[in-house]
C-alpha cells in the first residue's frame, strides 16, 4: 500500500504541475481569440493559399519561355516559379523552352518531354511561326497535336497566345491571330491571349533586337501571366 500511496502522490504532482504550466498559456493574449472558430486570424485577413501536393509544371516553348539573352534566373519560369512560392505554393516550374522552335519542332519533341507526364503545363509557341511566314493552318493543325497529347496524358494546359507582326500584311495577321483563340475554344483550354501584351516594341522593356524582352519586361509578363498559372496549378493540386 504505501508503494502505492507513492505512486499516487507522484501522479497528482504531476498533474498539477501540468495545470500550472497551462494557466500561463490560457491568460497568453490571443488564446481564448484562437480556441474560438475563426479567431486564429483576423476578420480582414484572408487564408494563404496552399497547396495539398507539391505541383510540377512544365513551360513549353520557344526563345520566350527559354529566356534568350538572360540569366537562367531571370527567364520567364524561374520568375513564374519566385512569384507562386513568395505565395507559398510549393510549385517547380520546368523550363522547356527552345529558342528558335516553331510549333511543327515542339511537336516533334513534346512526346519524350511528356514521358514523365507533369502536373499541369503552358504551352507558349507559334512566334517563330509568324516571324517566318509559315501557313497558320499548319500551325492551327500542330497546336491542335500538341493539345490532344497533353489530353492524353491527363496534363492540363495553358494556351499562351501570340499576334502576328504586320511584315506580311494584315490578311496574313488576322488569320494568324484568329488561331489561338479558336484553338482554346476547340479544347476548352485555358488561353492567355498575348505574351507579350505591354511589352511588344517598347525599348525600355526589351533587348537590343527589339523582340526578346530584357529583365524589366519578362517582370512584366510574369505579373500578367501569373493569375492564370495560379489558377492552372490550383486546378492541377485538386485531388
Amino acid at each position: 500500500m504505501t508503494a502505492l500511496c507513492i505512486r499516487a502522490a507522484r501522479a497528482l504532482r504531476r498533474a498539477a504541475l501540468l495545470a500550472l504550466a497551462v494557466v500561463p498559456l490560457a491568460l497568453a493574449p490571443g488564446a481564448a481569440r484562437a480556441a474560438e472558430p475563426g479567431g486564429a486570424r483576423p476578420a480582414h485577413q484572408e487564408a494563404p493559399v496552399s497547396l495539398p501536393r507539391p505541383v510540377t509544371l512544365l513551360a513549353v516553348g520557344d526563345s520566350l519561355t527559354a529566356g534568350y539573352g538572360l540569366p537562367a534566373s531571370a527567364a520567364l519560369p524561374a520568375v513564374i516559379e519566385a512569384l507562386l512560392r513568395q505565395e507559398g505554393l510549393d510549385v517547380r516550374v520546368v523550363n522547356a523552352g527552345v529558342s528558335g522552335d516553331t510549333t511543327a519542332g515542339g511537336l516533334a519533341r513534346l512526346p519524350w518531354l511528356l514521358e514523365e507526364p507533369p502536373d499541369c503545363a503552358w504551352l507558349e509557341l507559334g512566334a517563330n511561326d509568324g516571324l517566318r511566314g509559315q501557313d497558320p493552318q499548319r500551325m492551327e493543325a500542330n497546336l491542335d497535336a500538341m493539345l490532344e497529347l497533353f489530353a492524353a496524358r491527363g496534363v492540363p494546359v495553358l494556351l499562351i497566345g501570340m499576334r502576328a507582326l504586320e511584315n506580311y500584311g494584315a490578311d496574313y495577321a488576322a488569320r494568324f491571330d484568329a488561331v489561338f483563340p479558336r484553338v482554346a475554344g476547340r479544347h476548352g483550354v485555358p488561353l492567355h491571349p498575348f505574351l507579350l501584351e505591354g511589352v511588344a516594341l517598347d525599348p525600355a522593356l526589351n533587348q537590343d533586337d527589339g523582340i526578346h524582352p530584357n529583365k524589366r519586361g519578362v517582370e512584366v509578363i510574369a505579373r500578367a501571366l501569373l493569375p492564370r498559372v495560379r489558377e492552372l496549378v490550383l486546378a492541377a493540386a485538386r485531388p
